[in-house]
């Protein structure tokens, strides 16, 4: 049966992700995956420009706005799930294993007492296999490790929403070697995905780097298409060869850029950790 779910897409050229307003027509209830909090780093201030893009959909749309999801903790980009929350409502959740990242956070960023460990911070966590409902439409969330432990794939009306575990097919997959990422567990999510959802499944990914690659960005493939073209995790390619590309490459790759403020406000469910300062780098060896 075909999907009635609308999917608007906005992208942040800056840290390329791009956030999804998706929505049931028929109930005009919505759901919002994966948000970004505009961020200079160079001169530590931010902005809601792309936040306001969503809110400004969401209003022009008539919609009801139910949850605020995240695919995982991100380190590349600020969440601006609280500022969304205030303006136009929704449950922040994300998988249950956030706790883990947290726990983790606390440690080795020496945060204090008022940063929760239990992901209370967060209004919903979502086990494994865990159903909820956008408007009418059925949605799953599925736990996908690998990038980091708490990666969840979202299945809404039949529609996978990736995070960063899939990236577009010439691009590949996300790195693994933040703490707690694993090349081993993220072939096994991957082939996961790919080998039980039927090929003409669409896939919605969190991030594109078209520069140098002469397309357009894309944000919109299939399984059948990442089975054939993907240049880490396609069809043949065996999970020994998948783990020493990924240790190679990943041993390439800086830190993203602005790791230090996200992770930090991100483990807090997008709010900056009362009475704490944001620390601008690690006190203990994290990679």
């Amino acid at each position: 049966m075909k999907s009635t779910l609308v999917v608007h897409p906005i992208f942040d050229h800056d840290s390329h992700t791009i956030t999804y307003v998706v929505s049931d027509p028929a109930t005009k209830k919505s759901a919002i995956i994966d948000s970004v909090l505009d961020y200079n780093h160079k001169n530590v201030k931010s902005s809601t420009e792309l936040a306001d893009e969503v809110i400004a959909y969401i209003v022009e749309q008539g919609l009801t706005n139910e949850w605020i999801l995240e695919t995982h903790m991100h380190a590349d980009h600020i969440s601006a799930s609280s500022y969304l929350k205030e303006h136009v409502g929704g449950k922040k959740a994300i998988g249950n294993q956030i706790t883990a990242v947290q726990k983790y956070l606390k440690d080795v960023f020496d945060l204090n007492e008022n940063f929760k460990t239990d992901g209370s911070q967060f209004d919903h966590l979502f086990a494994d296999g865990e159903e909820f409902m956008i408007g009418n439409i059925a949605a799953k969330a599925i736990h996908t490790p690998g990038h980091t432990p708490a990666d969840m794939t979202y299945v809404i009306d039949g529609i996978l929403f990736t995070g960063d575990t899939l990236l577009a097919p010439d691009m590949g997959t996300a790195r693994c070697d933040f703490p707690g990422g694993s090349a081993e567990t993220m072939y096994d999510s991957v082939r996961n995905i790919l080998e039980t959802l039927p090929p003409e499944t669409t896939m919605y990914i969190c991030h594109d780097y078209p520069e140098g690659k002469d397309r357009e960005l894309l944000y919109k493939t299939t399984v059948a298409e990442q089975r054939l073209s993907n240049i880490h995790v396609r069809d043949g390619i065996s999970k020994e060869g998948f783990m020493k590309m990924r240790a190679t490459r990943d041993a390439t790759l800086d830190l993203p850029t602005y790791i230090f403020p996200s992770v930090q406000i991100n483990g807090n469910a997008g709010s900056i950790v009362p009475g704490e300062f944001i620390k601008l780098s690690y006190n203990k060896k994290v990679l």
